[in-house]
């Protein structure tokens, strides 16, 4: 069962029995959580590893933590890899945060042909992808999840081919699809590559280079969905038609 205990990321566990959480985690559970002795946390060092700690001592900025237990939780055997085409605005951080919160495990932005959204290879797009990268690291957390989505570099057409041909298997969700997802031979391990268009649609030529790199266009359903809220959708579906969210994977120890 998944704990109600706040989460804070740290770069590794702890590896004795006392440890502090300071930076602007100690000062958020410090300040904003207003967290106390005898109270709980658990730290998370976004793969795969988690201890439960109680408060002994809470300072300004700090908290000095006594480490009551760690386990380490195993990555699913199938990985869902997002391929999130850029989306104008907030809706891309809003794709990243409800695909973490659903359990997405790495998240590759697309530069599509029909993004209105673009990303260039200085400042500003570095400033965009580090939003993304925090919204993954944010809802990760307030998920509680133990594992925290790898969000990478940007990509083109021609590096997204390379990507699916690498992959065990690849959907591209598209609403004139014949293939319903559900009827979909999914595998059981390796990496699933999902690839989500822009608000315009994936076009002609996309989804043919896409589809003779090895990627199957298929339909979530007879409604269209926005490109913030399609991903989230579909690893939904995905949580019941594989064993992702079967309760081995999600057992902690």
């Amino acid at each position: 069962m998944v704990s109600s205990l706040p989460v804070f990321s740290v770069p590794e566990l702890p590896d004795g029995s006392e440890t502090t959480l300071g930076g602007p985690e100690g000062k958020h559970a410090a300040t904003v959580r207003r967290l106390r002795a005898g109270e709980h946390v658990q730290l998370s060092d976004g793969r795969g590893g988690v201890a439960r700690c109680e408060v002994l001592e809470a300072g300004r900025d700090m908290l000095r933590l006594a480490v009551e237990h760690t386990w380490y939780v195993p990555a699913p055997e199938l990985r869902v890899r997002l391929v999130q085409a850029l989306v104008k605005g907030e809706r891309g951080e809003l794709a990243v945060e409800l695909a973490t919160e659903a359990g997405v495990d790495a998240v590759t932005p697309w530069r599509a042909a029909r993004c209105v959204a673009k990303w260039d290879d200085g400042p500003r797009g570095a400033k965009a992808l580090a939003r993304w990268r925090n919204a993954a690291a944010q809802s990760a957390k307030q998920a509680r999840r133990p594992w925290t989505p790898e969000v990478g570099e940007p990509c083109g057409t021609r590096e997204l081919s390379g990507l699916i041909r690498r992959a065990d298997a690849a959907v591209v969700l598209h609403e004139e699809a014949e293939t319903a997802l559900a009827d979909v031979d999914l595998p059981a391990s390796g990496e699933l590559a999902v690839v989500v268009g822009p608000e315009g649609g994936v076009s002609t030529d996309e989804l043919a280079t896409l589809s003779e790199a090895g990627a199957q266009p298929v339909r979530l359903g007879p409604s269209v969905l926005r490109a913030s809220t399609a991903a989230a959708v579909a690893l939904g579906a995905l949580g019941v038609l594989t064993d992702r969210w079967s309760s081995e994977n999600d057992r902690q120890r």
